[in-house]
């Protein structure tokens, strides 16, 4: 039994090098509405687009624990991350004028089960709750928003 239906396409590093491309992990924030799963997108700092929390790797920690702790500071929100990649996405992260660094971002499913009033970075972004179909419409990652389209939180184990 799989969590997601994903035909993975191969990830495009436009303008990379094999030895350029960085790991990130991110969090697919979500809490369950009666019957409905929802996902909590926030804005990026500079763009204020749609996307997930996501960063770098943490000493000691996990992939999916980092991930919950990005969503702590970027999102707001506590929770049980779950041990499960989803799936991996692309984007290149503008650091500055001629540094783009091209990452690949390997996504883990945080079930939400508190919501913060004031977090790290709540003067810098905004969140909302989507539906999963309007979350990937969203998104401008076409691998995200696979990955969100086909998320099914019934699969996890509370």
């Amino acid at each position: 039994m799989s969590l997601i239906k994903l035909k993975h396409p191969p990830l495009r590093m436009e303008g990379s090098h094999k030895r350029d491309v960085r790991t990130q992990f991110g969090a697919l924030c979500f809490r369950v509405q009666g019957e409905e799963t929802q996902v909590l997108l926030i804005t990026s700092r500079s763009s204020r687009r749609w996307i997930i929390p996501k960063g770098w790797p943490m000493e000691d920690q996990s992939p999916a624990q980092a991930a919950a702790i990005e969503a702590f500071e970027e999102a707001g929100v506590e929770g049980k991350a779950f041990n499960i990649c989803l799936g991996l996405y692309s984007y290149t992260k503008f650091m500055g004028r001629s540094e783009n660094l091209p990452c690949a971002v390997s996504v883990f499913p945080v079930k939400v089960q508190k919501t913060l009033k004031v977090w790290p970075e709540s003067k810098e972004r905004t969140r909302k709750w989507f539906s999963v179909k309007k979350a990937a419409a969203r998104v401008r990652e076409p691998e995200l928003r696979k990955i969100i389209k086909n998320f099914d939180a019934s699969l996890l184990s509370a």
